[in-house]
């Protein structure tokens, strides 16, 4: 059966009239690389230089804490060793301290201690090119292309290094992650006698900001990232090699907030349609999207649905069952797609016993 015939292919039109005051005027930043990506959905809303490789500094971290939450075990204790110091920023660990795992990564986050890179990387991996090594792999498999990490801490090496769009992809990932967003947002913290105060000082100016991750080598420059989070819509942005990085961020930001909006084209769970049910107890089965289908969008942009759905399906359906996908176009590219799930069960048909045939009774059928 080909594909064309076994999927109903329906499209609707969404004109969504965004009333949103557009800011007048070019954007441009400091940045030598620079992109302003939804969360979500992945647009970018702005981008400059955005596929260069440049060098990225204590950025770096966001992917060592990434692999740390995948890897490790929060709550592991781990004792620091000589092997643990290291030059630059510093959570001042001592030869023989014990912390956990998470308190290593507040560390990591907050004060961009090096020394509690190694301590993580030591914790999670025994050793450091192995936790490199992970570092790497989590990369190309989140399509990463224009990196490559040398050591967890960012310090200047050859070869390593990212792409604007590359940290903005891995942050997109990272903040899924729901204790990532939590030690990330985090002001400051007492972890035994040590206080460790966010370096990032957009938690304060910008409302709605998550925080995330600050940076700077000479040779690397200022390099930052940030999110914030306003009416439903999370907007990560990404400077490398920027002197004036914070006012950059807060206008980048205000630009994403007042020119886009997140519409909810289909909400989760809201019917789309309904497939016929062979061999079932019910003959139909309602479809929908298992999450909200949204992308941002700006005033004047036109969004469409188009719904791929089974003519028919085999029962038992239980609710939950992906069925088919709905895909968001915006201006005819797509912007977001969902797994269409059944929202009604289909248990199978199974012939009552007393129905069978008078003969068969009567033989002991």
């Amino acid at each position: 059966m080909s594909h064309h015939s076994f999927f109903r292919r329906g499209a609707c039109c969404l004109l969504l009239c965004a009333v949103l005051t557009g800011r007048a005027g070019a954007l441009g930043t400091s940045a030598a690389s620079a992109i302003l990506m939804e969360q979500d959905t992945g647009r970018v809303l702005y981008e400059q230089s955005a596929d260069e490789k440049r060098l990225i500094a204590s950025i770096t971290k966001i992917m060592t804490a990434v692999v740390a939450l995948e890897e490790g075990d929060l709550q592991a204790e781990y004792t620091v060793t000589a092997e643990d110091m290291a030059e630059g920023s510093s959570m001042y660990l001592k030869p023989g301290d014990v912390l956990t795992l998470e308190e290593l990564l507040y560390g990591l986050m907050l004060v961009s201690g090096n020394d509690a890179a190694l301590a993580v990387a030591h914790c999670v991996a025994g050793e450091g090119a192995s936790f490199v090594a992970l570092m790497n792999g989590t990369a190309e498999r989140l399509g990463m292309e224009q990196s490559f990490f040398c050591n967890p801490n960012g310090l200047d090496a050859e070869g390593h290094g990212s792409s604007a769009r590359d940290m903005a992809a891995l942050t997109a990932y990272a903040l899924q992650n729901e204790t990532f967003r939590r030690i990330v947002s985090t002001a400051s913290i007492t972890i035994g006698e040590r206080y460790l105060a966010n370096h990032n000082k957009l938690l304060g100016w910008y409302d709605g900001c998550i925080g995330v991750k600050t940076g700077y080598t000479k040779a690397a420059g200022r390099t930052l990232v940030s999110a914030a989070e306003r009416d439903g819509m999370t907007l990560i942005c990404v400077t490398l090699n920027d002197g004036d990085d914070w006012n950059d961020h807060m206008a980048l930001l205000d630009y994403g907030f007042s020119t886009y909006t997140m519409a909810t084209a289909v909400p989760a769970g809201r019917a789309l349609g309904s497939a016929f049910v062979t061999g079932g107890t019910v003959p139909l089965v309602t479809i929908g999207p298992d999450e909200d289908l949204a992308c941002p969008v700006a005033a004047g942009e036109t969004l469409t649905l188009r719904v791929e759905i089974p003519a028919s399906v085999a029962a038992p359906v239980v609710p939950g069952q992906v069925l088919g996908r709905a895909v968001l176009c915006l201006d005819g590219e797509e912007a977001a797609s969902a797994d269409l799930v059944a929202l009604t069960p289909a248990p199978m048909y199974v012939e009552p016993e007393e129905e069978r045939g008078f003969f068969a009774r009567l033989f002991g059928g």
